[in-house]
């Protein structure tokens, strides 16, 4: 079965095929397709997942998936949340994931709550007007550290702590990062759903 990505995330497209691997899915990203990205105005991670899943399955007549993550700080009240990927240009920096580190590790100067959460919201739609979309999501709670440490991941990876491990995701092996973080505990409910759902 081919399904269009609603992203054009290089590392999200490489985590997702291979966490989704045992379904022998052909993940395609939207953009391959021609197909923009979507607008994100809602304020909840399923809302956009939803819209973005809806659009690509709409532009690509395909089955589609969509995964709206982002990282929620206590201190913040859940911010940034569904802002997580333009976090840094609120504070005047260029949108990359360095600058959102950056821009993190500056707000967080001086608060003492470091906790926070990684959650990635999973949808998957056998068509635009899939009156039953799959819903999976994947929560990771951590700390902020005060420095990044370890290279491999990307987005917040380097600055989210795990307790359970002793180091934050980027200093994980890959494997290891995939069977344990937000999206690898989504798309693992997700294979789940989708084999009891679609029959894969």
């Amino acid at each position: 079965m081919k399904i269009v990505l609603a992203s054009n995330n290089p590392g999200k497209l490489v985590e997702l095929q291979a966490m989704l691997a045992p379904l022998q899915l052909e993940l395609v990203t939207q953009g391959s397709l021609g197909i923009p990205e979507a607008a994100e105005p809602f304020h909840t991670f399923i809302e956009n997942a939803l819209a973005k899943a809806r659009h690509a399955a709409h532009l690509s007549g395909l089955p589609a998936m969509a995964d709206d993550a982002g990282l929620c700080v206590d201190a913040f009240g859940g911010l940034p949340g569904v802002d997580t990927a333009y976090y840094a240009t609120q504070f005047g920096y260029a949108k990359s994931d360095a600058n959102n580190v950056r821009a993190l590790l500056e707000q967080m100067q001086g608060i003492d709550n470091r906790r926070a959460a990684m959650v990635s919201t999973l949808v998957a739609l056998r068509s635009a007007d899939d009156p039953e979309p799959l819903v999976a999501v994947g929560r990771v709670v951590g700390d902020i550290t005060q420095a990044p440490m370890g290279s491999n991941g990307f987005g917040f990876d380097p600055v989210m702590w795990l307790p359970e491990f002793g180091q934050t995701f980027a200093q994980l092996p890959t494997e290891v990062k995939n069977a344990h973080s937000h999206r690898g505990r989504a798309v693992a409910a997700m294979v789940a759903l989708m084999r009891e759902r679609w029959q894969i």
